[in-house]
């Protein structure tokens, strides 16, 4: 299986990190347990969380996710052969992810999540958002004392722009801090500019694995959504105006094509086109039930040519 490392971090992972934001929420109990089960014996490694998910539901107040995961990693015993990867930033929740990142909240956030989870070090541990409020210097402060507290093994930063991503290396630089080695923002074939550019270019000059969430745009690149009577199968339905274009059903086609050519099913394809991109280590997609998830997981061993990412890159572009 194609291993990959992540920045200079030390961790590596094949080409599908297995997301955590539907535990506890979508995905409950032994369903759960099932998807984390099977993922682990296809030979996934990594599965991300985050201790705001899943705050937005009515009766949660977050934590729900790495309280789940905790619970398998103590009733299956898989510590030793997964890699745990949370994030804070994000809370309090208030329905706009305003959270914060002064060194109080990253110290007290982290014990915090190590507690729901069950382990006594987070392998990959991300500022979930830009926090323009706190001194980057001070954040970086605080999670490089995790680190040197053997808390944390790794950093990453998600939903960064490349100058902040380059004024966070440049301080952990000189500083002599532990840097963010990971960076996660949304990219796929229908939203391509919050990575592609100065982003992607800082990723490869300066050595950060790149993880990128929505790799399936909500599920329409995974051909569910063809029209707008197909908003109704799904809450994520009226996500899909933003795509249901011109453009939509170029890089349909396009997936059609290429899935009829392989023998692959368009959102395998669809991440499979992201995990060939430069920079980019793997992609995160989650999965609710195990058909779903047993999808997923063609995308380790699944090859595109040259040719076939191009014509990909081509109908979305």
């Amino acid at each position: 299986m194609d291993m990959r490392s992540l920045g200079r971090s030390g961790l590596r992972t094949p080409r599908l990190v297995l997301g955590g934001n539907v535990f506890g929420w979508t995905a409950t109990g032994d369903e759960a347990f099932d998807i984390l089960d099977r993922f682990a014996g296809a030979g996934g490694v990594m599965i991300d969380t985050a201790d705001v998910y899943s705050a937005w539901v009515p009766g949660h107040k977050g934590g729900e996710s790495e309280s789940l995961i905790g619970e398998w990693l103590r009733r299956r015993g898989r510590r030793d052969d997964v890699l745990i990867a949370t994030k804070v930033g994000m809370l309090p929740w208030d329905g706009k992810g305003t959270g914060i990142l002064d060194p109080a909240t990253i110290l007290a956030s982290c014990d915090a999540s190590l507690a729901r989870l069950g382990i006594d070090r987070i392998d990959l541990y991300y500022a979930h958002q830009d926090d323009p409020k706190t001194p980057l210097a001070d954040q970086l402060g605080a999670f490089d004392s995790l680190v040197k507290a053997g808390k944390v093994r790794a950093l990453g930063c998600s939903n960064y722009s490349a100058d902040r991503l380059n004024e966070a290396l440049d301080i952990s630089e000189r500083e002599g801090l532990a840097r963010y080695d990971v960076l996660q923002n949304e990219y796929n074939l229908m939203t391509r500019g919050k990575f592609e550019g100065a982003l992607q270019q800082t990723c490869l000059d300066r050595d950060v694995g790149a993880l990128p969430f929505y790799g399936l745009a909500s599920g329409f690149l995974t051909g569910k959504y063809r029209s707008a009577a197909d908003k109704g199968k799904s809450v994520r339905g009226g996500r899909m105006d933003a795509y249901l274009n011109e453009r939509g059903f170029r890089v349909l086609a396009a997936l059609d094509e290429v899935a009829a050519g392989t023998g692959a099913t368009p959102a395998q394809v669809a991440l499979a086109w992201i995990a060939a991109q430069p920079g980019i280590t793997a992609p995160i997609a989650s999965a609710t039930g195990r058909e779903q998830l047993d999808e997923l997981l063609g995308v380790l061993t699944l090859e595109l040519t040259g040719e076939q990412v191009e014509r990909l890159t081509q109908a979305g572009a």
